[in-house]
């Protein structure tokens, strides 16, 4: 490039080309262009077509994909990454795992305990090797604060290893949400790549729903309007244009709205404007759910009762020592009497260290890393951590259709062309060769030039055409016609192009008409080609074109025959698409507007019909949503007749059900609205504007909601449901910004799974709390009431053992309860209520039962151990019985946590158990951990080894918490009102089933009851006929008989009373049965 073409650089002393910068322009420089947005600068850069050459790109070709390739070792576009960078952000810093430990030991309770342990450390090692120490007795005083020590540090590296692989799973998370394609140019050729490949020079190609990552400038386009919202704070939308015009800057950031673009990248990463505002912000911290904020209330309420135990332990411990103290021969020393008080310090710490249950929060964090690493294999990402416990409770699932539904391989199966049909390939072929050639490349300049879709390559790395799957289809048929559209697209200037918008469902392209282009019967300087819904296309023609090119008016048998063609292949349940054209002269090239497309006065080219398949098992999943209680609506833009054939094929429309379209529905007033959305199944030609009004009326009438969505207007409806879904492979950059979760398939299904996992994590965290609460009660109890009444002021249960039942019920609880897998029978019940409590009957009941039971159990075992055991007074036979007392409770949780796999009222606990390997791996570890304790733990734990016959009799105490359970479920429920926990479905489908067919007879009724009427009259009329006739006509007697056409007997119409009154019966009890099931 001449060195008299180059722009300098504004930083002035600098060279403008050097060997480390060939482009003559920096990152900086660019920085002063959009930050704020500078035309000046621009101005003085010599504009977008010098900044295009300054970075050595053509605009109309984009950058050359070979560039930096000298040899096959060299990395393509290597020298301009050095220059301007690549567009991915610098990893954020993790946390050490020395931050996570001291994260995790920044505890109040586990510091106290530190201090009252070292405290225990230092007077125990003073006494060892005081004066007054036997010299026959072994020095361990060392001991209890050491192994308390090692306890707490145990507790710390488990809770922060367990944080550092929590980390790491969001991290992933994090990273696959980051990941998306853009198309752009590169050596004359449309690609779509990743995000993170796009450079500073790049074309990129722009189309509503896109969210732009990079700086750009306009290169040019049709009507590009962008939301920079996000990104200045300016709420109108910001129309843009070439320099010369207007706005020609486009943030990364935002979002168009509407319109086509190529723009040139000027920025990247760190460089650009989002890029440095994301670096600003950079924050390391974990959103909380609600889940997770409930079950820190809990907890906080949990953890007063338990320092209220602990002080007031303390404190009667305290009370009792100085009296039994005042009543020796001898008053304790100071050294004696410092031991004795820490040592009551130390197991009220430990009491409140047992009874904070800080692993429920932690419980809801494991379960959703766990979930979220697990859905995302289910094709499920999660972009908010809230949503995936939120669609555990959804009453109803509102799901647009192609794509979702269906499978979104469309092929044009059947077509009505300038009045020529077919519904084959080979009659495709054989329309071909019958229709004047001028009309068939008519309709293949309106397909090719009115479409944004092009031809690339599949995931599989397959010839396929990409972009919307509508135009690919109809891509396809020009295709297997052997049709070049990529020559007819080279050869053509497009003057303007309206692109689909879902209000006006249809998209419009004008051109020039040159001696390349199709000919028609006029003259004219541009065409207008338009496709789009069948019916709205139609209204706005007042023409058609036959096989043999002629234009002819669209009158009402012309019409009616077009209608019926729409008709009868949405009964087929295929999408519709009507084609049109008209010529423009120059007066009306001048007058047309830069919004709104010119759909007046058009010529109908044909009609295709589009096949998009059912995806394989939406008719189960759609059972399986109704079996779980939720009720499932199809909201499409599709016409009404092919959205209920769908529906009806996927048992979304029943018997009962409402079917409307969306201007329909947004006629009704508010209040009709209400009324009929419980009822609503399938909602045609609908706008995002409907999808937002019946997510509202759902949600006010206590609907827990999930949307799904692919368009950049359905941001709104997605934002404002519970959990928004949103399209990986179809949906906009907008809607997927506005999502909760990415369905990464598209598939129906993957909702279902969602759900499974919602419920499998609510049911997680209810499992855990049911269990903790159970040893929160019964060890806080335990170890209260024996210290209290035993002669040494000793709980039986030591501090260091209560660590380790800690880190039993705390951690390795959660990791075996809070992830257990999902299984079918969650779709077997029905939702729980929004405003349901975290502590259900069931729960409550098994939770009392469970720790009276092992209050009771262990109490009489201290207070008859000895007589049980065959035990006397010496202190190891004492020891024996308290390591007794230990391992029962301990064995008691194992089986405990067996049973509370199940908080319903299923009596087989062990369904599935060997589908849960983490649960199985803990069961084995605590078992094992406990087996050593016992055997080896010795002074630190303050156990002796048992015989096998103990262990046998400890272990099958433990055992009787599961068929404790069994008895506790088989309680009824006394004292409880039968509230339900579940939530109120809106609509009953078999109630809605019998007053379909109730509606159905009183129709007939009507019907029968104005013939009755009618015949009646009849009859009367006939009897004042025949006594006047039988006076001068004694043999006409026959005026009471019946001809062909005369109205039913009452045979007929009594059977239809009967079958009335059977329905109206039969929906009586269904609704019976409704209340009786809530």
């Amino acid at each position: 490039m001449p060195s008299e073409e180059r722009t300098p650089l504004l930083n002035g002393d600098r060279q403008a080309d050097t060997p480390s910068n060939p482009y003559g322009i920096s990152p900086d420089d660019f920085a002063k262009l959009v930050d704020p947005k500078n035309p000046d600068v621009l101005k003085k850069l010599g504009g977008v077509q010098k900044i295009c050459k300054q970075l050595k790109v053509d605009p109309k070709t984009g950058l050359n994909p070979d560039e930096g390739q000298e040899s096959s070792s060299d990395k393509p576009f290597a020298e301009r990454q050095s220059v301007f960078g690549t567009n991915v952000l610098p990893e954020a810093k993790s946390k050490s795992f020395l931050e996570l430990l001291w994260n995790a030991y920044n505890d109040k309770t586990l510091i106290m305990l530190t201090i009252a342990s070292i405290v225990s450390l230092a007077v125990g090692i003073w006494e060892d090797y005081s004066p007054r120490h036997p010299a026959d007795e072994p020095r361990v005083g060392w001991v209890e604060g050491t192994a308390i020590l090692v306890a707490v540090l145990a507790v710390v590296f488990t809770n922060a290893i367990n944080d550092y692989q929590k980390e790491a799973q969001f991290k992933k998370l994090n990273a696959k949400k980051e990941d998306r394609v853009v198309k752009l140019l590169r050596g004359g050729k449309e690609k779509q790549i990743n995000i993170s490949e796009i450079n500073v020079g790049d074309i990129l190609l722009l189309e509503p729903g896109d969210i732009l990552s990079v700086d750009a400038l306009f290169i040019d386009g049709h009507n590009l309007a962008c939301d920079e919202s996000s990104a200045t704070g300016e709420s109108d939308t910001m129309k843009k244009t070439t320099d010369d015009k207007g706005d020609c800057f486009i943030l990364s950031g935002s979002k168009v709205l509407e319109g086509v673009a190529r723009v040139v990248v000027i920025a990247v990463g760190e460089h650009s404007f989002f890029g440095k505002t994301m670096m600003s912000m950079r924050d390391t911290g974990t959103e909380v759910t609600p889940l997770q904020a409930k079950l820190d209330i809990l907890a906080e309420q949990i953890a007063k009762l338990g320092f209220a135990a602990a002080v007031t332990m303390l404190i009667v411990l305290i009370i009792k020592y100085f009296i039994t103290a005042s009543l020796q021969p001898e008053f304790p020393p100071g050294a004696d009497i410092a031991a004795a008080i820490i040592s009551i310090v130390i197991q009220a710490i430990t009491i409140i260290v047992v009874a904070v249950p800080e692993g429920l929060p932690m419980a809801v964090t494991m379960a959703l890393a766990f979930a979220t690493t697990q859905m995302l294999k289910d094709n499920n990402l999660v972009r908010v951590l809230a949503a995936c416990e939120t669609m555990g409770n959804a009453t109803a699932v509102c799901s647009d259709k192609t794509g979702t539904l269906t499978q979104n391989k469309m092929t044009v199966v059947e077509g009505s062309l300038a009045e020529k049909t077919f519904s084959k390939a080979d009659d495709a072929k054989n329309w071909y060769k019958e229709v004047d050639k001028n009309v068939s490349e008519l309709l293949f300049e309106s397909i090719a030039i009115n479409s944004t879709a092009f031809e690339g390559k599949d995931e599989k790395g397959q010839d396929a055409f990409v972009g919307s799957k509508t135009e690919c289809a109809l891509l396809g048929l020009t295709k297997g016609l052997g049709y070049d559209h990529e020559k007819t697209r080279h050869n053509t200037k497009k003057v303007k192009v309206y692109p689909f918008a879902s209000q006006r469902k249809t998209m419009t392209t004008v051109i020039e008409i040159n001696d390349g282009s199709a000919k028609t019967t006029e003259k004219a300087k541009c065409r207008v080609h338009t496709k789009g819904a069948s019916e709205i296309v139609l209204s706005s023609c007042t023409q058609y074109i036959d096989e043999k090119g002629n234009v002819h008016k669209l009158d009402q048998e012309a019409t009616t025959k077009f209608e019926n063609v729409i008709n009868e292949y949405a009964e087929k349940a295929l999408r519709t698409i009507t084609l049109a054209y008209k010529d423009l002269s120059d007066a009306q090239v001048k007058k047309m507007s830069d919004d709104e497309p010119p759909l007046d006065n058009l010529v109908v080219i044909g009609i295709v019909g589009i096949m998009d398949p059912l995806r394989p098992g939406v008719v189960e999943s759609v059972q399986a949503f109704r079996n779980a209680g939720v009720f499932v609506r199809m909201i499409t833009g599709d016409n009404l007749t092919t959205a209920k054939a769908i529906a009806r094929n996927a048992g979304i429309f029943t018997k009962g059900g409402v079917a409307l379209t969306g201007p329909e529905f947004r006629e009704l007033s508010r209040e009709e609205q209400m009324k009929i959305v419980p009822r609503l199944q399938v909602l045609a030609r609908s706008s995002p504007t409907d999808k937002t009004i019946v997510v509202d009326c759902l949600q006010k009438q206590d609907q827990v909601v999930g949307m799904t969505g692919d368009g950049t207007n359905d941001g709104p409806a997605l934002k404002m449901a519970d959990v928004g879904f949103s399209m990986g492979i179809a949906g906009t950059e907008v809607a997927k910004e506005a999502s909760d979760i990415i369905l990464m398939d598209d598939n129906f299904n993957s909702i279902l799974k969602a759900l499974k996992w919602g419920r499998a994590v609510n049911d997680g965290v209810r499992k855990f709390l049911t269990f903790q609460l159970t040893v929160n009660i019964a060890a806080v109890a335990l170890s209260f009431i024996s210290a209290v009444t035993s002669d040494t002021s000793e709980s039986v249960l030591s501090a260091v053992q209560l660590l380790w039942v800690n880190l039993i019920m705390d951690t390795l609880a959660a990791l075996a309860l809070a992830t257990e897998p999902p299984t079918d029978d969650l779709l077997k019940r029905k939702p729980i209520a929004r405003n349901a409590s975290l502590i259900n009957y069931r729960m409550g009941k098994l939770i009392v039962g469970e720790a009276i039971f092992q209050i009771v159990l262990n109490l009489v075992l201290i207070a008859y151990g000895d007589k049980i055991f065959h035990l006397g007074d010496s202190e190891y036979d004492q020891a024996v019985l308290r390591t007794l007392v230990f391992n029962t409770f301990v064995f008691l949780q194992v089986f405990n946590e067996i049973n509370c796999r199940r908080i319903d009222d299923t009596l087989n606990v062990f369904k599935n158990i060997f589908h849960n390997w983490i649960f199985l791996t803990v069961q084995v570890v605590v078992v094992l951990c406990q087996f050593l304790i016992v055997t080896f733990g010795g002074i630190a734990f303050k156990t002796v080894p048992l015989s096998p016959l103990q262990w046998l009799i400890t272990v099958s105490i433990g055992v009787l918490s599961i068929p404790l359970g069994t008895l506790i479920r088989l309680l009824p429920d006394f004292g409880h009102k039968g509230e339900s926990e579940d939530a109120k479905p809106l609509a009953s489908y078999s109630r809605m089933h019998w007053e379909g067919a109730i509606g159905d007879v009183k129709s007939e009724l009507r019907v029968f009851t104005a013939l009755r009427k009618g015949r009646n009259q009849h009859k009367r009329s006939n009897t004042a006929t025949s006594i006047g006739a039988s006076t001068s006509h004694p043999d006409h007697s026959n005026y009471g008989s019946t001809s062909a056409g005369s109205p039913p007997s009452n045979n007929r119409f009594a059977d239809l009373v009967v079958k009335a009154k059977a329905m109206r019966q039969a929906a009586s009890d269904a609704e019976g049965r409704q209340q009786h099931d809530q």
